[in-house]
Formats: C-alpha cells, sequence, structure tokens
C-alpha cells in the first residue's frame, strides 16, 4: 500500500506543496535533532562536574567569566551561523551547550544536594512545558512575531532584575517571582522562536544553507530549554524550601 499523497493524481500546484511539507518536516526534525543532542551533551558535562567536588568548586570559581562566555557568544554566534560556514555554526553550538554544561555542573550538585528528584521532575515539567508550546508555535496560523518581539525586550528587563536581586535585595519571594515570569516568558519565546525557524524553511535553499538555518534554529531552542530548566528547577527548588 503506497503511504501519502500519490502525485500521479495531483496538480502541479498540490505536488509542489506536498514536496514543501516533506522538505519541511525533514527540516524541522533536523533542528529538534540538533537541539535534542545539544541538551543531551550539556546534562552529560553538567552531571560529570557535579559529581566532582573539586570540580564544582573550581566551575564556581570561573562562573562569571563562563556566565560572560555564553551571554557573548549568545550574542554573536547567530550572525556566525547565518553567514559562516557549516563548521563555524557547528563549533558555536556545540561549544555553546559545554559551557551551559560546565555552568550547570555547579547548580546540579546544590540541587542535588537538597533532594536528588528535584532535578528529574525539573526535566520532566520542561520538556513537556517545551513540547506543548513548540507544537503549538509550529501549529498555530496567528503570527506571533508582535508577542515575540514584547517578550524579546522583557528579557532583557528580566535579566536586569535578576542581578539586582543577585547583588542587592538577595530576596527569596522576589526571586519566586522572577522565576515564574521567566518560565511564561521563554514558553511564549518557545512559540515564537518555532514559528520562526519554520518560517526560515525555503525548499530552494542549498544543502549547506538549510543546514546551517536547522544549526541556528536548534541554538535558538536549545536556549529557551536551558532557561525554563534552571527556572522550574530555582521554581520548585523553592517551594521545596
Amino acid at each position: 500500500m503506497a503511504i501519502g499523497p500519490d502525485r500521479r493524481f495531483m496538480t502541479r500546484t498540490q505536488a509542489e506543496t506536498a514536496g514543501i511539507d516533506v522538505g519541511l518536516r525533514s527540516y524541522m526534525l533536523r533542528v529538534y535533532n540538533y537541539m535534542s543532542l545539544g541538551v543531551a551533551a550539556t546534562g552529560a558535562i553538567a552531571m560529570a562536574v557535579a559529581s566532582s567536588a573539586p570540580l564544582v568548586h573550581g566551575i564556581a570559581s570561573l562562573f562569571w567569566v563562563l556566565f560572560l562566555g555564553v551571554l557573548g557568544l549568545g550574542w554573536f554566534a547567530p550572525r556566525i551561523m547565518m553567514t559562516k560556514s557549516v563548521g563555524a555554526a557547528h563549533l558555536c553550538f556545540w561549544v555553546y551547550a559545554g559551557l551551559w554544561g560546565l555552568l550547570l555542573g555547579p547548580m546540579l550538585a546544590a540541587y542535588a544536594a537538597i533532594d536528588p528528584m528535584l532535578i528529574a521532575r525539573a526535566f520532566f515539567i520542561t520538556a513537556g512545558t517545551f513540547a506543548g508550546m513548540s507544537l503549538f508555535g509550529y501549529t498555530t496560523k496567528k503570527n506571533l512575531s508582535p508577542i515575540g518581539a514584547f517578550l524579546a525586550m522583557a528579557t532583557i528587563g528580566l535579566l536586569i532584575a535578576l542581578l539586582v536581586n543577585v547583588f542587592f535585595l538577595h530576596s527569596g519571594m522576589f526571586q519566586l517571582a522572577l522565576s515564574v515570569i521567566v518560565v511564561l516568558v521563554f514558553s511564549g519565546l518557545t512559540a515564537y522562536e518555532t514559528q520562526m525557524i519554520k518560517n526560515f524553511y525555503y525548499e530552494a535553499d542549498g544543502h549547506d544553507v538549510i543546514t546551517r538555518k536547522a544549526i541556528f534554529g536548534a541554538f535558538m531552542l536549545y536556549g529557551a530549554f536551558i532557561t525554563l530548566f534552571i527556572y522550574i528547577l530555582s521554581i520548585l527548588g523553592i517551594m521545596r524550601n
């Protein structure tokens, strides 16, 4: 039995649409595969760091260096991915995932000391939230660009508020409120970014261009997933205490 549309009985427009749909599905699958591998690599590095007290202390002492490296790569990597070679795009993505793995190691060690199940619960809640919002972004017909632009601007204010709390307020309740807002904002950004990545697809693009777009898309969704995980873990940790 034949599976899928039989092109012998399709108009030219229908055949072209079917071809685009197949290509789009393949492209989005590559995006999610790269993202999943990036999350897995980050998790493996983070768990390796968390399991070694000397590594935890060493990484903790370099926190701000690594944090600035993540911020800098988060800013410059998209430009490299969309304008340079496939190799450069891969390098940016995997270095980014590696840096996040190092940063998360001490955090996972701290939460594991409180309750090892917190990490597993946070991961599954993150995965469910991410999957639902990404599916919404992929399937909705509504243009999410206005919402996405607003949420992207909101992240700047949230970053400032988080830094103020870290250096000056030291408030657990303020941290909880900010964590909830971050989760809501990045849930919305996940839907918006998924739609944007979907709209990036162009059937006539060459293999290298498609690959670079897929890596860039994975980079964006990876960032949303990791941020959701961090702040869902923060919420669970605060509530646990």
